[in-house]
């Protein structure tokens, strides 16, 4: 379930990583937890434990990888969480996991905004809470940039230019890149429709948060405890948050 999605070619990596993590750990079979650890090293790169950092810094880091999260987990299209971290791993200072839980063949507008919004979540938690924002965001607005285009010029999901395609790619069955094949206006028409997407879905994820602070400011001070946390202790917060705001029973409705 973990590896939905993955190639032929990413399944061999995967498996030699973990085959490498159970040699290292002088183990005579490959373990679970050896292809677990795998698993985030081939996604997220090689932890950093030993990576130190100030407690300003962990905090922005605690509540950027929250709002990703919470955003995640609100949006109906969205696969659950399954881990949330703020280990540094790779060129990232923190990751929250939500893989798939079926293969996808087809891609659509809503699912697409709603990626978005999930990706911009980190950027909009950090504006809402410390009233500034860091260069951290910098790969997820890069990916939501690129959703966006691909939107706009490859979908026909704008509703500025409708069902044109103003993009071509080349060596389309080898992930070629896609480049405009329009005019300079049409271009310019496609950078406002661009704009306009990334703007109305951070709106969204910023909205998302202000009605969930007290879940982010939970989540965040339980991240900076425990470093990771899985997709159930995430559940276990949220569902408590949902008792909490239940309307208490009257003293007519007990009675009956």
């Amino acid at each position: 379930q973990t590896t939905i999605g993955f190639t032929g070619a990413e399944l061999a990596n995967l498996m030699n990583e973990a085959a490498l993590l159970a040699a290292k750990r002088d183990k005579a079979l490959i373990g679970m937890n050896d292809i677990e650890d795998a698993f985030l090293k081939v996604l997220t790169g090689p932890q950093k434990k030993s990576m130190k950092r100030n407690p300003k810094e962990l905090r922005k880091t605690a509540y950027h990888e929250a709002g990703h999260a919470i955003v995640a987990h609100v949006l109906p299209t969205m696969d659950p969480v399954q881990q949330i971290s703020i280990i540094p791993s790779g060129n990232a200072l923190g990751y929250t996991l939500n893989p798939p839980k079926e293969d996808r063949y087809s891609v659509y507008k809503n699912e697409l905004k709603e990626k978005i919004s999930m990706l911009l979540g980190g950027r909009a938690a950090e504006e809402l809470i410390f009233g500034d924002i860091s260069g951290g965001a910098s790969n997820d607005i890069q990916r939501a940039t690129d959703l966006a285009k691909k939107m706009v010029t490859l979908y026909g999901m704008s509703d500025a230019l409708g069902m044109m395609a103003p993009a071509a790619v080349q060596h389309q069955y080898l992930e070629g890149n896609a480049y405009l094949d329009c005019s300079q206006e049409t271009s310019a028409q496609v950078d406002q429709a661009v704009q306009k997407i990334l703007k109305n879905c951070y709106a969204d994820a910023c909205r998302m948060l202000t009605e969930n602070r007290a879940l982010l400011d939970e989540i965040s001070e339980f991240l900076l405890v425990k470093e990771t946390i899985t997709g159930d202790e995430l559940m276990a917060f949220v569902n408590a948050d949902k008792k909490s705001e239940a309307p208490a029973e009257t003293e007519e409705t007990a009675e009956e």
